[in-house]
């Protein structure tokens, strides 16, 4: 699989976008737009989700390639892609890094135990019986707030993630000692807002910011995930301009 880059016009800050379950760099297609239109460079990086013979290692070289010599990146994941981050922030040096209603790992952990490591199966049950929308299904988790015509748009895109990449341990040492911001939607069915809230809290000492939207903010709220990037930006230039 190989990036996908999106047109760049003289930007000086490079965006790469992690996917989640599946892989799919469309994910991030609106968002990388709006960044790109902004003067910046986007690289969605496109993952091999449905290989058995993948995962995470595999994800954080595809995304190490995507950046390549590239400096004052902003490393962005959604989802899944939570677990790929940290691998590619011990193999280079990023600005930032924005979680995007992604699972955070602790060193070691494997995405099928972070669920029982969180209580997360238990949080979107919770939520599920206070918000009254039942049991688990794709619609009802994922499309909720999903313009249909988006959902079309997305279909030929859509994979299923292997089952290495729950499997394979998140071979980490610890998270950069960068930036890191954590966005959560504050509609989320599939990670409710205050399991996230909890999890950035209790891992990586940092209080969410959420906005309105479900999980998949990218195709939802696509401006406001792509104004929220942007200031990301802006807040470590002038870090950098004040050293």
């Amino acid at each position: 699989m190989t990036a996908v880059p999106v047109e760049l016009q003289s930007g000086v800050d490079t965006f790469v976008l992690i996917p989640g379950a599946g892989g799919s760099a469309w994910v991030w297609s609106r968002v990388a737009r709006l960044l790109v239109e902004a003067g910046h460079e986007a690289i969605a990086v496109e993952l091999p989700g449905d290989s058995e013979t993948a995962g995470l290692t595999r994800y954080s070289e595809l995304v190490v390639d995507a950046i390549g010599s590239r400096s004052r990146v902003i490393l962005v994941a959604g989802s899944l892609g939570g677990f790929t981050a940290p691998l590619v922030c011990e193999r280079v040096a990023v600005g930032s890094l924005v979680l995007v209603n992604a699972m955070i790992p602790v060193p070691g952990e494997t995405a099928h135990d972070w669920w029982a490591h969180t209580g997360a199966i238990e949080a979107r049950d919770e939520a599920a019986r206070a918000g009254g929308y039942g049991p688990f299904d794709v619609a009802s988790y994922f499309l909720h707030d999903v313009d249909p015509g988006v959902v079309a748009e997305g279909e030929p895109y859509q994979r299923f993630e292997a089952d290495i990449a729950f499997e394979e341990p998140c071979d980490f040492t610890a998270w950069p000692a960068v930036d890191i911001r954590v966005l959560a939607g504050e509609t989320d069915r599939f990670f409710p807002v205050e399991l996230q809230r909890r999890v950035a809290r209790g891992r990586l000492g940092v209080e969410a910011d959420v906005i309105p939207g479900g999980h998949l903010l990218p195709l939802t709220q696509p401006r406001p995930v792509a104004d929220y990037l942007l200031e990301t930006a802006h807040h470590g230039n002038l870090a950098r301009a004040e050293h």
